[in-house]
């Protein structure tokens, strides 16, 4: 838990990792941190942040088809890779599964029709 030193109207003026004489400890998650991340850290949950993240989950997607291809392609082995990764690849093939199968099943939810509109 972190600790903080407050203002007089209970507003987070500092944050610490440890106890400090002059300190109380706090929620990760209380409303008067939250803001002052927001204040202190302007990046955090603005457009900037929200496009690295976008930017971040492309890359992921694409790190995983290039992995696949080269398992693929003999290129590398699936058992070259760390069992971590392994399993973190097995885990992401497996969603990846999952959320194709659904999407097949219901569309995109881009249309009326469900994203199938090869019936017209």
């Amino acid at each position: 838990m972190p600790f903080v030193h407050r203002s007089e109207d209970g507003g987070v003026l500092a944050v610490y990792e440890e106890f400090i004489e002059g300190t109380e400890e706090i929620a990760a998650d209380d409303p008067a941190l939250k803001a002052f991340i927001l204040k202190n850290i302007p990046s955090v949950g603005g457009p900037l942040d929200d496009e690295w993240v976008s930017s971040d989950l492309a890359m992921v997607r694409v790190l995983e088809d290039l992995i696949s291809v080269l398992i693929e392609k003999k290129v590398v082995l699936f058992s070259d890779f760390p069992e971590g990764a392994q399993h973190k690849l097995r885990d992401r093939s497996r969603i990846r599964k999952e959320v194709t199968y659904v999407e097949d099943l219901f569309g995109t939810g881009d249309d009326e029709l469900g994203g199938n509109t090869d019936l017209f």
